[in-house]
């Protein structure tokens, strides 16, 4: 039995010895609704095919009904776990059609809350991701810290999860002055957490023998399948866009990329620990040296004014009532911007036609690509270590079907 768990078996099988099963449509993880469609025999996988698609939206074609400010909302609901990642991804794009210049402390409360938003996440994966494995206490602690995290995302933007916090232009508020006391409080108590989660897995003999040597995925499988993330670090490639094609002012924060040689469910939960520690840094040094200035870029008729300028200045109550009713108008071009979310490469590829609605908006989700490599992790393993397949590319079905 312990060679069958540690090594693929040979998937050569007559076709009278084979099953299909259906496995969904509901995700094994329960983030979302998936198909997989199983070629079995016995309890060894031939086969595999995900069929996807019961959460489709059509959030893509929604956006070309909207102006541009007004696409912000939607996209919190692609990623439903990583919402500051999608407004912080689409708001860069549309700045750089409009080539605004977004003020320092604006930018590093965007990285900030970006971490958090991080954090956020990957205590969601660990802690479902446990769970599917067996391990259920994990899961409460989990989301025991993640709670204090939405608590900090709705003093700062009112909302615990679509937050819409991000703008075209920079943020909508100045955070509230409890708001960093809070963040200090997380930051030192989360690194004696992690510990503690691993405390519970690391050395858990039955969850090593779960993730060690299984869901196989060599380094060149993964470029092959343009699969971004830390499952593409765990399978030793060396790529971060926050470090290799810094945006909003991660060029100036110090931290490492963990990476592993593993290639396995095991390396991509060593990988994602340690991103939550490199997170936590990034945060602090955020926190220290978050620069003095405006929230906002210096552009009146694309940023909408202070509430308190209204009240005084006649330009101020025309511009915002200009930029509701009728938006702003965005130069024509196309622009694809690209950062580093939670599970991956995320990239929005925006259209102008010179309206104040995009002509095209599309989404590169890292999920959707991540999603075409799991035949090639599951096929000749066990059927039960499908699960535990599925939870260690951490995918979330809202920005997989769209």
């Amino acid at each position: 039995m312990s060679e069958i768990l540690t090594a693929p078996l040979p998937v050569e099988a007559p076709l009278d010895r084979t099953m299909i099963l259906n496995m969904g449509p509901q995700h094994p993880s329960t983030h979302g609704v998936l198909r997989l469609v199983l070629e079995i025999d016995g309890e060894i996988v031939v086969r595999l095919t995900p069929d996807i698609g019961y959460l489709h939206t059509g959030i893509e074609k929604t956006c070309e009904a909207k102006f541009y400010q007004q696409v912000v909302p939607l996209t919190d609901r692609i990623d439903y776990l990583s919402p500051m990642a999608n407004n912080l991804c689409y708001c860069l794009a549309v700045e750089k059609l409009l080539d605004l210049e977004i003020p320092d402390r604006a930018q590093w409360l965007r990285v900030l809350l970006s971490e958090l938003t991080r954090l956020n996440s990957h205590l969601v994966w660990l802690g479902s991701h446990a769970m599917d494995v067996g391990a259920l206490t994990v899961f409460l602690y989990c989301f025991r810290e993640r709670e204090e995290i939405l608590r900090i995302f709705d003093c700062v933007a009112g909302q615990r999860m679509m937050t819409s916090y991000f703008r075209i232009g920079g943020l909508s508020l100045e955070p509230p002055l409890d708001f960093y006391g809070r963040v200090q409080n997380l930051l030192k108590m989360l690194p004696e957490k992690i510990d503690e989660y691993e405390n519970l897995l690391s050395g858990n003999p039955i969850w090593i023998q779960r993730t060690q040597g299984v869901g196989l995925l060599s380094a060149a499988d993964a470029i092959a399948f343009g699969v971004t993330g830390p499952p593409l670090r765990a399978s030793g490639v060396d790529w971060d866009l926050r470090r290799d094609m810094p945006y909003s002012s991660y060029e100036k924060f110090q931290f490492k990329v963990p990476i592993s040689n593993g290639c396995d469910v095991w390396s991509r939960y060593v990988v994602r620990l340690q991103e939550m520690r490199e997170s936590i840094k990034i945060a602090q040094q955020a926190l220290d040296g978050l620069p003095e200035g405006p929230i906002k870029a210096d552009a009146p008729k694309v940023v909408l004014p202070d509430r308190e300028k209204m009240k005084t200045q006649m330009e101020a109550l025309i511009y915002h009532f200009k930029i509701v009713t009728e938006g702003f108008a965005v130069p024509a071009g196309r622009v694809y911007q690209a950062i580093e979310s939670p599970r991956g490469e995320m990239g929005y590829f925006v259209v102008s036609d010179g309206t104040a609605k995009p002509y095209r908006v599309h989404m590169r989700n890292p999920t959707f690509t991540t999603l075409q490599a799991l035949e090639t992790m599951c096929v000749g393993r066990l059927l039960a270590d499908v699960v535990a397949i599925i939870g260690s590319i951490d995918i979330v079905l809202g920005e997989i079907d769209r």
